[in-house]
């Protein structure tokens, strides 16, 4: 029979897995459990907007509900599928999502006294409560290592691993000196499912270790005692429970243990991939190779790139890391992206579109689009920031908010819409800009995430205004995908699996729709980057000393220019 891996892909508000047939990469099952607690699956905190936790409860009964629906599908699609065929599992999550355990490796909000404490929750990626902190981090290490920034685009992120962990013994002391160790999920997660979860023990993600937590051989993995020791006296004890070492996702966590092999109804022979990041393995789902920028667009953009570690590269400014084997072995992986993308255009739906757009969220979106893409670009005179949720890349800073520019009392919800999918676009283009600057090419552009494959305005503006050609991943869950990728490999050629990575791609992904620049639209969209550019440097950075009284006006020529070609 033919052997078949699981990808389960732990996203924001809810969990997926993908069934995939190993030999030709065939989709044959899935399954979505949204996890119940908080919002849609966030826990969050009304007086603390910048706070965002999730239960790891969640995760536990996510794995049982997506692994037995998939089977349950595939055995409903296949008659012939057994689940005794599976040989592989892989995980990737969000990240930074760090969470204090207690020294068994148990999640410290299973205790009694710390189940209803956020603090002795996992942090999810959007909390930004330890902006402070980043900040800190950035000072201290810019004065005194300013190698462990070079890795890293200049600047420690508030999304990240040390920030929370600095920000929990801030003002959590009590959990914070609860914690056995911390651990992010990305690692917890194949940790459980092979019962492996003694903190020394378990099998860190160098994906995670490197973009997020300062990790780095030629300073011994992680920064030094001292070093954080200077942030707050006493938290360089915590350096010896963490780990030394780091793995890429093709290296086995271990197999499934019994318990949950008989739970789910698989092989304990399944073999279990290292963990890592969703972006990193939906880059891989996509088929990423050097020249390839991937970008996983949801919620928010992660852009992901690899480059071969046997050619040069340059430390590059405002990227979210370079780090050695964090998306496949034998390159370095380049990381950036967008806070806010999916979530800007869901806060404008669900907050400011009326009625008269329809009834529901779906219908409002649908009747949005259409209206939007009737609008030539440069028609409705706006221009907005994409920084709603802060700016990732390349100015690093969660502080900075969103901003729409040009409105005047005739401006509507449909030509607001449109902005902001172009003000994404824009930002997306400042990011490919940065990555050449400093000698990286980007030859193509494919993109993956619900967003690329159900928005076709979006990815034909993003085509516009890169003048660029859009190429669509050919599935629709490539973190899944990916996952599933290393997780063929995991179990290797003995097992029916693959070698290598690039292997197992060229069996398991590929490409689906393109979509190509228009000559026409792209002239426009240069001039209108250019009043981003602007508008950019204007607010987020502290070197600008220009002028903006042009902006506004310039907006209200592009826009008079562009209704006069229409008669």
């Amino acid at each position: 029979m033919a052997p078949y891996v699981i990808g389960l892909d732990f996203g924001t508000n809810s969990c997926r897995s993908l069934l995939v047939d190993v030999a030709t990469g065939r989709e044959v099952a899935g399954n979505v459990y949204p996890y119940p607690s908080g919002t849609d699956g966030v826990i969050l905190d009304p007086s603390e907007p910048n706070l965002a936790r999730q239960n790891p409860d969640d995760y536990l009964l996510a794995i049982e509900a997506t692994v037995k629906g998939a089977i349950r599908e595939a055995k409903a699609v296949d008659p012939g599928f057994s689940p005794k065929d599976v040989i592989g599992i892989g995980v990737d999550t969000t990240g930074s999502s760090p969470m204090p355990v207690d020294e068994q490796g148990q999640a410290l909000c299973f205790q009694e006294r710390f189940r209803e404490n956020p603090a002795a929750m996992v942090w999810l990626w959007k909390d930004h409560t330890g902006y402070k902190e980043a900040a800190q981090i950035t000072q201290l290490a810019a004065a005194e290592r300013p190698q462990y920034l070079s890795k890293i685009g200049g600047t420690y992120s508030s999304e990240w691993w040390w920030s929370k962990i600095l920000h929990c013994r801030n003002v959590a002391g009590e959990v914070y000196d609860a914690a056995g160790s911390w651990i992010e999920i990305c690692d917890w997660i194949p940790a459980v499912l092979t019962g492996n979860l003694l903190p020394r023990d378990v099998k860190r993600s160098v994906c995670a270790a490197g973009h997020k937590a300062l990790f780095h051989p030629s300073w011994n993995g992680l920064p030094d005692e001292e070093f954080l020791d200077s942030l707050s006296p006493g938290l360089g004890a915590l350096r010896e429970k963490l780990y030394e070492k780091a793995y890429t996702a093709d290296f086995r966590a271990g197999t499934l243990s019994a318990e949950w092999a008989a739970g789910l109804g698989l092989s304990p022979s399944v073999a279990v991939a290292v963990g890592a990041f969703d972006a990193h393995m939906g880059a891989v789902g996509a088929g990423i190779t050097p020249g390839t920028l991937v970008k996983i667009i949801g919620t928010s953009t992660c852009d992901i790139m690899i480059h071969p570690l046997e050619e040069p590269l340059q430390d590059i400014p405002g990227v979210c890391g370079i780090v050695d084997g964090s998306v496949i072995g034998g390159y370095y992986g380049i990381e950036a992206g967008q806070s806010g993308v999916g979530d800007i255009f869901l806060w404008f739906v669900n907050t400011l579109v009326p009625d008269k757009y329809g009834r529901t969220q779906e219908e409002k979106f649908d009747n949005l689009e259409k209206a939007a893409a009737a609008l030539k670009p440069g028609e409705s005179g706006l221009l907005a920031l994409d920084w709603n949720n802060g700016n990732r890349t390349i100015l690093v800073d969660v502080r900075l908010s969103g901003l729409l520019l040009g409105q005047t009392l005739h401006t509507q919800p449909h030509e607001i819409y449109r902005a902001l999918l172009e003000a994404t676009g824009f930002g997306a283009l400042t990011i490919i800009d940065r990555i050449q600057e400093y000698g990286v090419p980007v030859n193509e552009v494919v993109n993956c995430g619900g967003l690329a494959s159900k928005n076709p305005l979006l990815m034909q503006i993003y085509a516009d205004i890169s003048g660029r050609p859009m190429k669509i991943s050919r599935s629709d869950q490539t973190p899944a995908l990916g996952a599933a990728v290393f997780a063929a490999v995991a179990a290797g050629e003995d097992s029916g699996g693959y070698g290598s990575v690039s292997e197992a791609q060229n069996r398991m992904v590929g490409i689906g729709k393109t979509y190509s620049p228009a000559v026409e639209n792209h002239r426009m969209y240069k001039k209108l980057y250019s009043l981003y550019r602007q508008m950019h440097d204007a607010y987020g950075t502290q070197d600008w000393s220009g002028r903006m009284f042009n902006v506004m006006k310039d907006l209200l020529d592009i826009r008079d220019a562009v209704r006069r070609s229409r008669e």
